[in-house]
């Protein structure tokens, strides 16, 4: 079941509005027949797409709407769900006035899927520091939709990340603090924990029957007999005994440096890393306009483009919506899974 076969199209939020947010949100609903776009509908501000449209050159049809009527104004208008305020939305100017929009575009479309009017969430990029400066007490999505996966659904959650790409998938056990925090921060039980996770959806929501991960060490040559570092033999070799003692098909800790290379790359179906940029750097060079965020662990499918707001290039027309085109269909296929189990 698709959105446009089950009446319920994708949530796509209205992220930063002064970054590329609206440009590929224009972009990936001009594709909408080329690319075979899933229906979706913008949960924000339509003025804020004229105007992009406007600048970047672009005839394009927003129209204001209630939910229910999304999936079959999709071909002709890009649907809106204009129950939010108006921002300013300029290119590369983020103004503090706007982010009450963002984050209340994010609630909205865990509100929508959890009244079933939504089939998934799809998120635009947010500029955190400006969401942080105004008091938003989350570090980043991922967090976020934690919170309100308890709060909507009374169900507790621990969200895990994971960065999809035709060639690879990584996840992150710690995601957005200082390099310098990792180590102190790093558990046995963390690590179990995320690859449980990790290896529950890869069989639910990927249909991958035995999934394969393999887990990276800390410190370089995973720490090489604690020469260069204890943390690989103290905390990741008991989390990787643990895994293997409940029958989950893992390796490690492994040098995080041959990880990532093709040949290696065959042989698990997901790579467990130990941080953000150990994660991130090996995904994002194999498939920067490919990849897609996933958040693993919710009760509700959520993907994200892999980028960030690129303020620098907003309404210039330099930004590529592949990513967000992947993140789209990503949404649909995993909510169709979802739908038949």
């Amino acid at each position: 079941m698709s959105g446009a076969e089950t009446g319920r199209p994708l949530a796509l939020t209205l992220g930063e509005p002064a970054g590329i947010g609206p440009d590929i949100a224009i972009e990936a609903w001009g594709a909408r027949r080329s690319a075979d776009i899933p229906p979706f509908i913008f949960v924000g501000d339509a003025e804020v797409l004229k105007r992009r449209a406007v600048a970047l050159g672009r005839e394009i049809r927003t129209i204001a709407t209630s939910i229910d009527r999304a999936v079959g104004l999709f071909s002709e208008a890009l649907p809106c769900l204009q129950d939010e305020p108006t921002v300013s939305g300029a290119p590369g100017a983020i103004r503090a006035s706007d982010t009450a929009a963002v984050i209340r575009s994010i609630r909205r479309a865990a509100e929508l899927v959890r009244a079933g009017e939504a089939s998934a969430i799809v998120t635009n990029p947010i500029q955190k520091k400006a969401l942080n400066d105004a008091g938003f007490a989350f570090p980043g999505h991922t967090e976020f939709l934690g919170a309100l996966s308890e709060e909507l659904f009374g169900k507790p959650a621990t969200p895990v990340m994971m960065l999809v790409s035709p060639e690879l998938r990584v996840v992150p056990v710690t995601i957005h603090i200082p390099l310098a925090e990792v180590p102190r921060r790093l558990t046995t039980e963390m690590i179990v924990r995320t690859a449980t996770i990790v290896e529950h959806d890869l069989r639910k929501r990927f249909g991958i029957a035995r999934p394969r991960i393999a887990i990276a060490g800390l410190n370089p040559h995973a720490g090489e007999d604690s020469m260069l570092g204890h943390e690989d033999a103290a905390v990741v070799r008991p989390a990787v005994e643990a895994l293997v003692a409940a029958g989950i098909a893992v390796t490690g800790p492994l040098p995080a440096d041959t990880m990532f290379h093709e040949e290696a790359r065959k042989s698990y179906d997901a790579a467990l890393c130990m941080y953000h940029d150990q994660a991130l750097i090996p995904v994002k060079t194999l498939g920067f306009h490919e990849a897609v965020n996933v958040t693993l662990g919710l009760p509700f499918v959520r993907t994200s483009p892999d980028h960030g707001t690129a303020l620098t290039i907003a309404g210039t027309g330099k930004a590529r919506a592949t990513s967000l085109i992947a993140a789209l269909k990503m949404a649909d296929a995993l909510a169709r899974r979802a739908a038949l189990e």
